[in-house]
């Protein structure tokens, strides 16, 4: 396979230590793609992980630590992620993998994530990047073809970013793909972005589908074939008003004589009121049930209205077809980048593969995961209870003991 020969090719002059880590990566990608398609990255945080990561320097005292943990709740306490340790951070990371293009070929990019703690705003997503990226270096301005995956932030921002880098363009989908209530609990959560050589894609979370379509129509990949004609002028007669005022419709006689307000009919004179001091007392003024306002005659449809006008539309010349926005010559890294003002997010499970029954398959023990993570959430909620509930009763025995009394 033309990965397995780049790989092998380009780490030749690798040092002892990097090239087992590589290696490591390279075995499991064949003996996965050996029984399903072609598995280019496979990384589930086992064995010596750390050795196939890489963390930036770039933010400096700003970098956050991962911890290597199953976190608070799992399925499997030996089956293990990374996880943000600390508040108000950034995380950098990447990991090399053989160098691919999914030219023809069908492209699968799918990982999971757990928010353990209760997260207000960070992101959770992943971005996968071309050869020759500077991994000591890597930031928010390195080169990217696709990140994907969670963002949240307040009640503003809570999506699944798809965000297409084209043209030396970074291009978000012009509808956002909203994260749902259950997406943001503390539980395992597998998110896949499917990429076809027909131009179409899909978005899964946890196997359902959240979107899909046609990556031209949903992303402004292209200018848009049709636009505004230039030379077309609205025509001066053009009646732009949809309604008008009823020629027929005529003020009924004695409208204007009628007040906005009348004296209260219900008041009385106080008993108390001294004409002499006080004066000639007056009921207080109400509004008039009858009075209904300047008069206007009724409104009617414009018999010589057309509608709103617009232009008619051209061929865009600057229109360009391409039939390959799908595709990318070269993949060769994965990486995380993100800030996080709550830490405790756990990454694992990353694949990219041209296969989606091999996504499928990574993901198939999903609800089991989230139930034993669940049971043991609810396991661990319930013994906080019920310990709070004892301290409140040891409490109110506390208070119902009669007081001593001194020996005289």
């Amino acid at each position: 396979k033309t990965a397995r020969k780049a790989f092998i090719v380009r780490n030749s002059g690798f040092g002892t230590s990097k090239m087992k880590a590589f290696l490591a990566v390279f075995v499991a990608a064949i003996a996965l793609s050996s029984a399903f398609g072609e598995v280019y990255f496979d990384e589930k945080f086992d064995g010596d992980w750390s050795s196939r990561w890489v963390q930036s320097s770039f933010k400096g005292k700003d970098q956050g630590k991962l911890a290597h943990t199953a976190g608070k709740y799992f399925y499997d306490a030996n089956d293990k992620g990374i996880q943000t340790s600390e508040d108000n951070r950034w995380y950098t990371t990447s990991a090399e993998f053989p160098e691919f293009s999914n030219e023809g070929k069908t492209l699968v990019i799918q990982y999971s994530i757990k928010f353990e703690e209760k997260h207000d705003c960070g992101g959770a997503y992943l971005k996968v990047m071309p050869k020759g990226i500077d991994q000591k270096n890597f930031n928010g301005e390195t080169v990217y073809n696709i990140m994907f995956g969670p963002d949240i932030c307040g009640y503003s921002t809570s999506r699944i970013h798809a965000i297409f880098n084209y043209n030396g363009k970074n291009l978000e989908k012009k509808e956002e793909v909203k994260l749902s209530y259950s997406d943001k609990d503390s539980f395992t959560h597998f998110y896949t972005l499917i990429v076809k050589p027909d131009n179409t894609y899909e978005i899964l979370v946890d196997g359902q589908s959240r979107a899909s379509g046609k990556l031209e129509n949903d992303w402004d990949f292209l200018e848009p074939k049709e636009i505004d004609d230039p030379e077309d002028h609205k025509p001066a007669d053009w009646v732009d008003e949809a309604e008008i005022d009823d020629p027929e419709d005529t003020k009924p006689e004695g409208y204007d004589d009628i007040p906005a307000e009348i004296a209260d009919p219900d008041a009385a004179q106080p008993e108390d009121w001294d004409e002499e001091s006080d004066g000639e007392w007056e009921a207080p003024m109400i509004p008039n049930p009858e009075y209904k306002g300047p008069w206007a005659p009724r409104r009617i449809p414009n018999p010589e209205y057309k509608g709103v006008w617009a232009p008619k539309k051209i061929a865009n010349p600057n229109y360009k077809e391409d039939s390959e926005l799908y595709k990318y010559e070269s993949f060769g890294f994965a990486g995380i980048e993100i800030w996080q003002v709550n830490h405790g997010t756990v990454y694992d499970n990353i694949l990219i593969t041209d296969d989606v029954a091999v996504a499928e398959a990574a993901r198939a023990k999903g609800d089991e995961i989230r139930a034993a993570e669940k049971k043991m959430k609810d396991a661990e909620e319930a013994a906080k209870k019920a310990e709070t509930e004892e301290d409140e009763e040891e409490d109110d025995d506390e208070e119902d003991e009669p007081a001593g009394h001194d020996e005289l």
